[in-house]
């Protein structure tokens, strides 16, 4: 069993600055290591919010841009 990371905030915003603008790529299998069991349920709230995310063989990221081209702080 590996060791689970306890988030000091909440998931989605964990999520949002790990992710978005950043290139970097996160998988469910990687999101479980900081207690995030639904990553696809998190995408799918950013996506509603709109934001740009992208699944590619399993690991999701985030654009800079939502899908208004704008790159404004979202709460989400």
């Amino acid at each position: 069993m590996s060791k689970v990371t306890k988030l000091d905030m909440p998931q989605n915003e964990f999520l949002y600055e790990h992710l978005r603008g950043t290139g970097r790529t996160i998988t469910a299998t990687q999101a479980a290591k900081y207690g995030i069991k639904n990553l696809s349920a998190r995408m799918s709230e950013f996506r509603a919010a709109g934001l740009v995310v992208t699944n590619k063989k399993g690991a999701y990221t985030v654009s800079a841009r939502d899908v208004n081209g704008s790159r404004a702080a979202l709460t989400v």
